[in-house]
């Protein structure tokens, strides 16, 4: 009899503990589905096409806040939203546990396109079955979910929302780089339109930067679309004619339409000038190689001592693209942004730069000397010009051959009479409009974690020396000259600082230092010729550093 009631016990006893068991499992099943459990934590990585295996130890980046979120269902089932990656999953409640058991789902890896030689923007796609190991949460006494290594709360739906919301919002993406870079933006808008330093210029680059720099949402392997570095936004799109070199050889076709190379024809010897001047590519390419950059890298970043934009976004867009593999197996870096900058950035301070320069290497005796007025120019020569000038620069640097084909095509359209419409398309309405496209594109490849590296702040010193030199080669080359020249035929040697290819604004600050001088002394035809030859040398220092390079 006792034994038979104490069977009886342990059987009620079992029943009770099972009825227990499941009161407690339905009321943390409805504890679960009520609402969405979200944590937001730091260890995310914003960037696209990251991949943990090509990261060098100690060289990891910068990681954010994002969030993360559970939502589980009646019948048994969940799901884990995580940076925009959505997995799934059955779970079951053993006790005071949560055991999440994962299903497999195919992850598509996004990867930067490395191959130089295809014209395609889109990412590479890897694709992996990724199955997430089993994991335990449990409940706390504050009503909260942990057991992972995070801490979940529980929110409504509408919350829910908001909090996606406010994670595509900029207030959530902003940093410090944004801001400075916004900053600079807004300089470069104030400096063009307070002061007219190179408006048609500053104004667009400025504006990009602006643009570029809005902060966004950005996660591993998740295209958003709208940045400029991403495929398939309309930014990406645009930014085409940078990376594969468009935008240059259309804005050399405007300046050889707007250019009248008449002062270089009658006095072809200030050619030396605009050759002088190109010492700053060279010794700036040196000075990028002592700083540690690679030589392709070197060649694009020297480029910004002939002061030609064009040329410089040319020249890094083969050179310095993020895409080249060299002979070592490491690839370039992405210089293009940087040097487009200081380049252009550079070329609106001309009237800054320049001037003490040219005083701290000429005398004012120097400065006062006249020179013969040109002589006339026939329309034959002028015709011939661009298709002699064409054949000789073409032969010596082929690599060039996009730059000076269009520049000299531009200046026949304008010199051979015939061809007005044309000419003015080219020196009005399509050298505007690329004008427009290239310094929004350029500014907004300024975004902030691409743009302010070490590397940047090299570049604009370098780019900074770079002009220094290039100015003091040309009024070198000028003193040189005039050693070999009798009197009455002496160069005015300021006119050699307009050896740089900064057109006409080079020319300008020699008139207008000429004019204080002397008021009588006009040397802004003469201060073309070198000015004008500077495009040209430039573009051809670019092929030969292509040349040697590629």
């Amino acid at each position: 009899m006792m034994k038979k009631t104490i069977q009886l016990l342990f059987f009620f006893a079992a029943i009770v503990t099972a009825v227990s068991a499941s009161a407690q499992g339905k009321d943390i099943s409805e504890q679960l589905t009520n609402g969405k459990w979200i944590n937001r934590s730091e260890g995310y990585v914003p960037i696209p096409t990251y991949n943990p295996q090509d990261v060098t130890p100690g060289e990891e980046p910068e990681t954010v806040k994002r969030f993360k979120t559970f939502g589980f269902t009646d019948n048994n089932t969940f799901t884990l939203d995580s940076a925009k990656q959505r997995y799934s999953g059955k779970y079951r409640i053993s006790g005071d546990e949560i055991i999440l058991e994962f299903n497999p789902v195919v992850v598509t890896h996004l990867r930067g396109n490395m191959d130089p030689n295809t014209s395609s923007t889109d990412y590479r796609t890897v694709q992996e079955t990724v199955t997430l190991a089993d994991r335990s949460l449990y409940l706390t006494e504050d009503g909260k979910l942990r057991g992972d290594g995070f801490i979940y709360e529980n929110y409504s739906g509408a919350v829910s929302g908001l909090f996606n919301f406010y994670e595509f919002s900029g207030f959530a993406n902003v940093s410090w780089k944004h801001l400075m870079m916004m900053l600079v933006g807004l300089s470069f808008i104030f400096l063009a339109i307070r002061y007219e330093f190179e408006p048609l210029l500053l104004i667009p680059i400025g504006f990009g930067i602006l643009i570029g720099n809005i902060p966004m949402f950005q996660a591993v392997d998740f295209n958003l679309r709208l940045g400029i570095y991403e495929p398939g936004s309309v930014m990406n799109i645009l930014y085409q004619g940078v990376l594969q070199g468009w935008y240059p050889p259309l804005i050399f076709l405007g300046l050889g339409a707007m250019t009248d190379f008449s002062s270089l024809i009658s006095n072809p010897k200030l050619m030396l000038l605009g050759a002088a001047a190109q010492i700053g590519i060279f010794l700036t390419f040196l000075g990028a190689i002592w700083l540690g950059f690679a030589p392709p890298e070197a060649g694009a970043i020297g480029i910004i001592g002939g002061a030609d934009g064009p040329t410089a976004i040319f020249i890094s867009s083969k050179l310095a693209n993020g895409m080249n593999v060299m002979a070592n197996g490491q690839v370039v870096q992405n210089l293009i942004g940087p040097i487009a900058i200081a380049a252009y950035s550079y070329m609106a301070l001309v009237p800054v730069i320049q001037p003490p320069v040219i005083k701290l290497l000429t005398s004012k005796k120097e400065r006062r000397i006249k020179m013969k007025p040109s002589r006339a120019v026939s329309k034959l020569e002028k015709i011939l010009f661009p298709i002699i000038g064409l054949i000789l620069t073409a032969y010596i640097a082929p690599s060039a051959l996009p730059l000076l084909g269009m520049l000299f095509f531009g200046n026949l359209l304008k010199e051979s009479g015939v061809t007005k419409r044309l000419a003015n398309t080219a020196s009005n309405a399509l050298i505007d409009t690329i004008t427009i496209l290239l310094g929004i594109t350029v500014g907004a490849s300024t975004q902030a974690d691409v743009f302010l590296t070490p590397s940047s702040i090299k570049i604009f010193a370098l780019g900074a020396a770079s002009f220094v030199i290039a100015t003091a080669g040309g009024v070198a080359g000028a003193k040189l000259m005039n050693l070999f020249l009798k009197k009455g035929y002496k160069i005015n040697p300021m006119i050699g600082a307009c050896g740089v290819s900064a057109v006409p604004d080079s020319a300008r600050v020699v008139q207008h230092m000429g004019l204080k001088e002397d008021p009588t002394n006009h040397l802004l035809m003469h201060a073309m010729a070198p000015n004008v030859s500077g495009v040209i040398g430039s573009a051809v220092a670019a092929g030969i550093l292509l040349s040697f390079l590629m």
